[in-house]
């Protein structure tokens, strides 16, 4: 070329001779972008099997294999797909456009779904059979967290061998860097844990392995191992920050000792240190899985997404979704919903609560121009599989805590008030009307970390996401946007 650079053909790897090192990195670059572009038009080169790392633990070769058997059968059905690509699925409205986008069919997410009758699916199986069927703690009644992360990953329910083997390879890779612990130490500690959460996983980043690769120029069918690698280590690391933000922020800033004999959520349970039971633990570990992934239209999910898309790393991907997690009208909703039930229980002073006194309650606090949180969802037009599973753990393990009986007499009292007003399509609780009351309970008892707590949850999800959306070569999203003007225009029409 003129300016002295030569590159092999788009989509392998690139030499280019030192003539000019500040120019042949630029054209590196624009080489390099230039191949994504064209090859997200075509059907993605089938994901290998090879790994990143010259050695891979047994279980994390075992995980690649499966993923990428899944990945070819799935990358063959996209190429497929496209092939008809001008195929209309739905009509987009008006209300589509003000109003948030709600309902559009516009992303692909391969790891879970989301139906307004049936609730959340991973990969096809209701959380009521994930937690029948996913390998629990020795003795526990509930489903394992990292099962689900591998379901989500491979589409395969894993053995209980499958999952100890997950559970140490995450062990092994639990230890947060000191550069890390040191930013954290440099916050205020009334910095809010979300806040501290996001700026960790920033502080993470230093040490992607998918960016590694990506300017060591690893080929596109090689990312989602590079990708696979970071989501393995973040999912390590995050539960072992959420517990110094917690113990920094709340307590003495003394850690309680890290401890692999446990699985990966009874030893974030037991590293909060409010409370030693083993119920703290089995609570611990129904809250992760029950959170772990929500289909990719939610704000963290689509906002992980979109930041992936431009093949930022899963530590900036991930550290943007918990932005949009800490918002009120998303992550933050459950400690929401304990601070209303905790303002309903002090106006009780003390007494049993009663369905006639909810439903006054509830009626003045819409007749205030208020809304009750807890209620209702975006798109579930049935109770929430996530609260039910929830209720059935607190009727065996909590059914007397006064928190409890104003949760249970909420939920008797409280749907039938909301669907007298003829407003609300879904008057049934939602998960994070019970979450609260399960971690008050168990001595988890400040609201601002409640969304810390969803965050090491929802991180399982979204980096499953992350690796998927690598595997099947998906392109930078960009959709295109309008003004007022333009919709105004389409009513002429």
């Amino acid at each position: 070329s003129s300016c002295g650079c030569r590159a092999e053909t788009l989509g392998q790897r690139r030499f280019y001779p030192p003539l000019s090192t500040a120019r042949a990195r630029t054209m590196h670059r624009i080489n390099r972008l230039a191949a994504h572009v064209i090859d997200s038009s075509r059907a993605v080169e089938q994901p290998t099997a090879a790994p990143v790392s010259s050695a891979p633990s047994p279980i994390v070769a075992t995980l690649k294999a499966k993923i990428a058997a899944l990945a070819k059968e799935r990358s063959a059905l996209k190429a497929e797909l496209l092939k008809h690509g001008d195929t209309k699925i739905q009509e987009v409205t008006i209300d589509m456009c003000i109003n948030g986008a709600r309902s559009i069919k516009a992303m692909v997410t391969e790891t879970s779904d989301l139906d307004a009758s049936k609730g959340i699916a991973y990969r096809g199986r209701s959380l009521f059979e994930c937690n029948k069927v996913l390998p629990k703690a020795p003795g526990g009644e509930c489903a394992l967290p990292e099962a689900a992360f591998w379901l989500l990953l491979t589409g395969e329910v894993p053995s209980d061998e499958e999952v100890r083997q997950l559970t140490q390879e995450l062990h092994s890779r639990s230890a947060v860097p000191q550069n890390v612990l040191a930013t954290l130490a440099s916050l205020p500690a009334e910095t809010h844990p979300m806040t501290q959460l996001s700026v960790c996983m920033l502080a993470l980043q230093k040490d992607s392995k998918f960016t590694a690769g990506y300017q060591q120029g690893m080929k596109k069918n090689e990312y989602w191992e590079a990708a696979l690698e970071d989501a393995l280590d973040l999912v390590a690391k995050i539960p072992v920050v959420a517990a110094h933000i917690y113990r920094r922020t709340f307590k003495d800033g003394k850690v309680p000792a890290y401890d692999s004999k446990l699985d990966w959520a009874g030893n974030y349970a037991q590293m909060l240190g409010v409370n030693d039971s083993e119920a703290f633990k089995e609570v611990t570990r129904l809250y992760l899985m029950l959170h772990a992934d929500h289909e990719g239209g939610n704000v963290s999910a689509h906002t992980s997404h979109l930041v992936g898309s431009a093949l930022s790393d899963p530590y900036y991907a991930w550290a943007a979704g918990l932005c949009g997690l800490a918002g009120p009208l998303h992550g933050l909703a459950n400690q929401e919903c304990l601070a209303w039930l905790v303002e309903v229980q002090q106006e009780l002073g003390g007494k049993e609560p009663t369905k006639e006194f909810i439903v006054d309650y509830v009626e003045r606090t819409m007749k205030a121009g208020k809304v009750v949180p807890g209620f209702g969802h975006a798109v579930l037009r049935q109770p929430d599989p996530r609260y039910m599973l929830e209720r059935e753990f607190a009727l065996k393990h909590t059914k007397d805590d006064p928190l409890f009986k104003l949760v249970d007499c909420c939920y008797q009292a409280i749907p039938p008030t909301l669907e007298k007003t003829g407003k609300v399509k879904n008057p049934f609780p939602n998960v994070d009307a019970h979450s609260g009351q399960l971690m008050h309970f168990y001595n988890l008892k400040e609201e601002n970390y409640y969304t810390v707590v969803f965050a090491v949850s929802r991180a399982l999800g979204v980096m499953a996401q992350y690796v998927w959306s690598r595997a099947l070569g998906l392109p930078i999203e960009r959709p295109k946007s309008v003004p007022l003007d333009t919709l105004k225009a389409a009513l002429k029409k």
